[in-house]
């Protein structure tokens, strides 16, 4: 029972699991591996894997973190199989069974007041005791309530004994049933609550396994008391420990905790390399560190999810990254490149500069800025240090190299390679005496790929053609 229903106690289904994220800001990485997981589970067990906005935070809530989120989990490959919930507009539905549960008699209206509320509250603290909701209108009658006074709906959570959740990742956890307050399904304006919102939700959405971050522990205590009182089949629960920088601090935006936007955008990562990394971050199979996603599906259980926090590292997912950007399809890597350099590239010559250019990039971004000599226009702009290359004897020695290769009729990297060490051992120079000025005057930087595989991609006429232009002008130098 994957779509939403209506009231009702539910019936055995396949595994069906949820990623709801809520749209006040981007798809962070944390919530990134959540989807993830669930999307894992729900392949390996052949079941279905939802996706839930809950977007009952109003005043938080945008369009732009919506997209961002869709864009950011399509881009994984995490897209629902369904078309997405969005929590806000199912209020009447969730209001609907905090009612039901009142009648049931496992709900009650709370007239306390905020004063009433505060006043409690600072007395606990004044002496240094949890502060627990006893409201005297738990047990009251109707003919004891006030007319005309705003109410709140609060759950009736047991007063003794204890609840034990059988975690799939934390292992059987138990509070005291004591520890649980009677907290608030409806406001007293009407509106639900989000503890409400998410078991209604889950239950009408046939969810069977709930796998989220392990800060929601708590909160399946207090879900778990709604599912009793509606008698409704209580989901597997997984709470999976969050993710730590490198210092074992909480993941912050200094240990690179950004959007997965910025991963792609801002960081140049692939899809899959993100992909891969995000599943090593608490799960793993024996010392095997690379996956396919049919691998991934085949071989993940929500069971060998650690206990403990993982941690994150950037470095590690750049050298990940660089490994699958070497042996990703180079047409593909091409148009990825082409988006960066801009409409001036030419996606042919992108695409047979691929081999060369990947063996060097850790990233897209790198990859692209690699690629951008090929498509400089005449007279090449300079870095003040490639120009420092080509100031006094080198100006000279481009123009013998130049006739040096014009006379080259096999404009291969073997035959140019040859050609050019012939002519530094006639010299004797070392090579590189002959190469820094050659790839400055070429690229108008520093560093590139090797020197004959810029010849032979910019080609016999574009490369004399750059050489003698700084050599007859002097270039642009600034």
């Amino acid at each position: 029972m994957a779509s939403i229903g209506g009231s009702g106690t539910g019936t055995t289904s396949p595994v069906v699991t949820r990623f709801a994220p809520s749209p006040t800001g981007y798809l962070h990485i944390g919530g990134a591996r959540t989807a993830l997981f669930n999307w894992l589970f729900a392949r390996h067990h052949g079941g279905t894997y939802l996706l839930r906005i809950e977007d009952t935070d109003r005043a938080r809530s945008t369009e732009p973190a919506i997209e961002a989120i869709f864009d950011g989990l399509n881009w994984l490959g995490l897209g629902g199989d369904e078309a997405p919930v969005f929590q806000f507009a199912r209020s009447a539905r969730h209001a609907e069974v905090a009612h039901q549960l009142l009648e049931a008699g496992h709900a009650y209206r709370c007239f306390l007041t905020q004063d009433e509320l505060t006043a409690r509250r600072e007395k606990a603290q004044a002496e240094r005791k949890p502060f627990r909701i006893d409201s005297e209108w738990r047990d009251a009658g109707p003919d004891t309530w006030p007319a005309d006074v705003p109410y709140v709906v609060r759950i009736k959570s047991p007063k003794t004994g204890e609840t034990t959740i059988a975690d799939q990742v934390q292992g059987n956890v138990t509070v005291n049933n004591a520890e649980l307050d009677d907290f608030i399904l409806l406001r007293s304006d009407g509106t639900p609550t989000y503890m409400l919102a998410v078991v209604v939700d889950d239950h009408d959405m046939g969810v069977t396994h709930v796998i989220r971050g392990d800060d929601h522990l708590n909160n399946a205590f207090r879900q778990l008391v709604i599912i009793g009182g509606l008698n409704w089949p209580e989901p597997v629960y997984a709470h999976v420990p969050l993710i730590h920088g490198g210092d074992g601090a909480k993941l912050s935006k200094r240990h690179g905790a950004l959007g997965v936007d910025a991963y792609r955008d801002e960081l140049g990562i692939l899809p899959e390399a993100l992909f891969n990394y995000l599943l090593r971050l608490g799960w793993g199979h024996g010392d095997k560190e690379e996956f396919t996603r049919d691998e991934a599906v085949a071989l993940f259980d929500i069971a060998d999810v650690g206990k403990g926090p993982s941690r994150f590292d950037l470095k590690k997912l750049l050298n990940m990254n660089g490994h699958y950007i070497r042996a990703a399809d180079d047409a593909r890597l091409a148009q990825i490149a082409a988006q960066r350099i801009g409409p001036q590239a030419d996606l042919a010559l992108l695409t047979s500069a691929m081999p060369v250019l990947k063996t060097r990039a850790r990233d897209v971004i790198e990859l692209a800025d690699g690629a951008a000599f090929l498509f400089k226009q005449r007279p090449l702009a300079m870095t003040p240090e490639a120009a420092a290359l080509i100031d006094g004897d080198a100006q000279a020695r481009l123009t013998q190299i130049s006739d040096r290769l014009r006379s080259e009729t096999d404009w291969t990297i073997e035959a140019l390679e040859a050609n050019l060490k012939a002519y530094a051992e006639e010299l004797g120079l070392g090579l590189g005496k002959l190469a820094q000025p050659l790839r400055a005057a070429l690229t108008g930087q520093t560093t590139s790929p090797g020197i004959f595989d810029v010849l032979a991609l910019l080609g016999r006429d574009e490369s004399l053609a750059r050489i003698d232009a700084q050599t007859t002008f002097g270039g642009d130098r600034n």
